[in-house]
Parts: structure tokens; C-alpha cells; sequence
């Protein structure tokens, strides 16, 4: 178990310069191509965003219905993921803010449904199946009998050999798809620096909001998500830091949309931000738990909640629908390899700060600075640091965390803290 204070690493006489070390990490450029599949259905939509009326399950004794209602008829493709069992279904753009029902605790072979934007022009419908389960028949009906534009998807059980085929099968022809379109390749995201008063020659603090789009996050008391009081927080501290005037700001998103693990890092590294601050809000089984903390990178977790909170915050991928197992090695170990003991100092140093200003404001854990192998604080030459907000779990975390003023009072904590930590490191 760790205490609250920052660990301490040394660095060797002969090791390379900080900056030679920059230089040598900021050139890898890690291309891999996207592990997941699709077959294509066209089915001559509008252009015009589609609006979804609703969505409700069938479950019947040989296999489960699964349907969306729309406003119009939408172009769609699907693919299949295994462990855990996924039934990924992309479409363009759509607008979806009709309750989704009981779908999303599942029913027959659905387990549970999750969606929202995955990137910029593609909305993703993720279905976990229970068992293994094969798309028997996916197609759109037209309106008729009083019902509306329908997306209808029928699953049928299988047995594991036939879907680890069928995924396969889906994964080559996503391959065979990509290579011949220029737009399946990896999604450019385009954010803003948000400048302080008196010019561009000052630090840059990247402010990452945990999750988003088809990836909620923590669903807390209240039906409350995570990525949507990530945001919120994220929003309030890029206006704090940018309005002291000392400071420019990056938010790695700043709507509800899907972020890979590795691409919130690199934005941050693109744009050459001095600091990553990474925001959550974690829910746990004990309702009555509650407090913030903050964490910084070690490939030894201080405690088994911080191993277990790692282990669940580097699954995001794999919630949205891709399976990045393979990527996340290579680049851990490419970036593991590289990341410089001055950088861990850094890190430690930034969340020590924070934990004594924010130890003013708002109730933290009693382990409050913690360690763990979180894969958004892997960067080799950025200082960085993750902080859990509180526990949605809680009803009292959960209430504040959605108040704009205890917001405000948290924004403030970290400025002061980010304020302590470059009077120390010149900029």
C-alpha cells in the first residue's frame, strides 16, 4: 500500500537528455488497421440525419428480435466480436434521444445494449449477447400498418466454433472494404487550443473527458453517465484554466464522441501539451464509498481497487466495439520502453499537488494519490495524471458531481494545483 505521497525515481548520470528522449518518442508512429469487420447493406437512405422513435426487443423460442424505430430509412453495416460475445451495428449519424426502454438491460439472448456516436459521420449500436449468437437475418422495413421506418435484426444461438467463423469471416471483409475506401481509415479528430489572454507562449494543459458516444462510462445513481459529467467537468476546467490568463488549453474532446485509449494521448503529444489530465467518475458495488482521488502511472497498481479501476478504464475500447487487445501491447511496450523516470517524477509531483488543493475543497478517499497501469497516462514525455471525480455510485458524489458550483470548486483546486507545479518547473 502506498501513502499519499509522491514515490520518488532517480535517474542515472548517463541516461539519455529529457529532450533527446522527446524526440525519439514523438517519431514512432504506430499504423495498425482497425480489428473489426462489416458487411455492407445499402439500402439508399436520405441524406438527411435519421431520428430514432424507439427501440424494443422479441424473444421467441428459436431466436430474439431486436428493432429500431425510425423516422427514415438508414444505411447500416454490422460485424461480429467475440469475448465478450458483440453484435456491432454502424450507421450513419443519427439522432437518438427516444428512451431506449427496457432493451438496454437485454432479454433472450441479448444481454444489454449500449450506443452513441463513434466518430464523427458513424453511429454504433453495441449488442452484448449472452452466448454465442449469429446474425440469422438483418434488413429494413419500410412504414406500413401504422408503424414507421423499422431496423430489424434477428439472432439465432450458435455454438462458439460457428461465431469465432463468422467474425473471422467479417473481419476479412471489413479488410477487403478498407483497403478500397480511404474513409475507413483511422478518424482524425479535430480539437481547438483554447488560448488565455496575452499571446500563445505558455503552457498547454490537455483536459481529457473520460469516455463518450457509444462508450457511457459509469452509470450511476440517477441513470447518471459518466462521460456526460466528464464533459461537464472537462468544459468548467478548460474555462477556469483559460481565463486566469496563464494558461492555454486542449480539450482531447469536446462532444459526445468515442475516443481509442491511444488517440486522447496522442492529440495531447500532437499538439505538445505540457500537462494530461485525464477526468473520471467510477461506480463501485459499496453505495456509501465516496471521495476523489488521483492516480499516476506504474505498472504496479498501489492497491487491488486501483488494479481493478486500471483494468476496467483500459477495456473502453473494447466496450465500443473494437478489438484493440494486440494494439494496446505493441504500444504499451513501445511506450513503457521510452517513458523516462523524469516523467514519472513530474506526474507524481502534479498529482501531490492536487491532492493538497483539492484536500481544501472536496472530499477525497483516504488513500488518495494512487498508482496504477492506466493506459491514457502512458505518454513518455508528458507529465500526467488521472482523477477520479468522486463515485457515482454514490447518491451524494453523483448529486455534486452534476452541480456546476462544486464544478467550479474543483476547477479551481487544480488550477492552483497546476499554478504550485509550474512555480516549481519554469515553462
Amino acid at each position: 500500500m502506498y501513502s499519499q505521497h509522491a514515490t520518488s525515481f532517480s535517474t542515472p548520470k548517463n541516461a539519455p537528455s529529457r529532450s533527446l528522449l522527446v524526440k525519439i518518442a514523438r517519431t514512432i508512429t504506430v499504423v495498425f488497421a482497425l480489428l473489426c469487420a462489416s458487411q455492407i447493406i445499402v439500402s439508399g437512405a436520405s441524406a438527411q440525419t435519421a431520428k430514432v422513435l424507439g427501440a424494443r426487443l422479441g424473444v421467441y423460442p428459436d431466436y430474439t428480435r431486436f428493432v429500431i424505430d425510425l423516422d427514415q430509412e438508414v444505411d447500416f453495416t454490422y460485424f461480429l466480436l467475440p469475448d465478450p460475445y458483440r453484435i456491432i451495428i454502424d450507421m450513419p449519424e443519427i439522432d437518438w434521444n427516444a428512451p431506449p426502454g427496457k432493451v438496454t438491460s437485454g432479454g433472450g439472448l441479448i444481454s444489454g445494449l449500449r450506443y452513441g456516436l463513434f466518430k464523427p459521420g458513424t453511429f454504433r449500436v453495441v449488442l452484448d449477447v449472452a452466448q454465442p449468437s449469429l446474425v440469422s437475418k438483418i434488413f429494413s422495413l419500410p412504414p406500413g400498418g401504422g408503424k414507421p421506418n423499422r431496423l430489424v435484426v434477428d439472432l439465432k444461438p450458435t455454438q462458439r466454433d460457428a461465431f469465432l467463423t463468422a467474425s473471422r469471416q467479417s473481419m476479412e471483409a471489413y479488410s477487403a472494404r478498407s483497403r478500397n475506401d480511404t474513409s475507413a481509415t483511422e478518424q482524425s479528430v479535430d480539437v481547438a487550443v483554447q488560448s488565455g489572454r496575452g499571446g500563445e507562449e505558455k503552457p498547454l494543459i490537455a483536459i481529457d473527458a473520460g469516455h463518450g458516444g457509444v462508450d457511457p462510462g459509469a452509470i450511476g445513481v440517477g441513470n447518471v453517465y459518466e462521460k456526460d459529467l466528464t464533459l461537464a467537468a472537462a468544459r468548467q476546467l478548460a474555462e477556469t484554466l483559460t481565463a486566469s490568463g496563464r494558461y492555454r488549453v486542449l480539450l482531447t474532446r469536446d462532444k459526445d464522441v468515442f475516443l481509442k485509449l491511444r488517440q486522447r494521448v496522442d492529440i495531447a503529444r500532437k499538439a505538445g501539451a505540457d500537462l494530461f489530465i485525464s477526468l473520471h467518475a467510477d461506480s463501485i458495488g459499496n453505495p456509501k464509498h465516496r471521495g476523489a482521488s488521483v492516480y499516476t502511472l506504474s505498472e504496479n497498481a498501489s492497491d487491488k481497487e486501483a488494479a481493478a479501476l486500471a483494468s476496467k478504464e483500459n477495456k473502453a475500447d473494447v466496450i465500443a466495439g473494437i478489438d484493440l487487445s494486440d494494439e494496446n501491447t505493441l504500444v504499451q511496450s513501445i511506450l513503457i520502453d521510452l517513458a523516462q523516470r523524469e516523467t514519472m517524477n513530474l506526474s507524481a509531483t502534479l498529482a501531490a499537488n492536487m491532492v493538497s488543493q483539492l484536500a481544501q475543497s472536496i472530499e477525497l478517499q483516504r488513500r488518495t494519490h494512487r498508482f496504477a497501469g492506466f493506459a491514457v497516462l502512458k505518454a513518455p514525455d508528458i507529465p500526467s495524471a488521472l482523477f477520479e471525480m468522486g463515485y457515482l455510485s454514490n447518491a451524494t458524489d453523483a448529486k455534486l458531481l452534476q452541480s456546476p458550483a462544486h464544478r467550479k470548486k474543483i476547477a479551481d483546486a487544480v488550477l492552483r494545483a497546476i499554478d504550485i507545479y509550474f512555480e516549481k518547473h519554469k515553462f
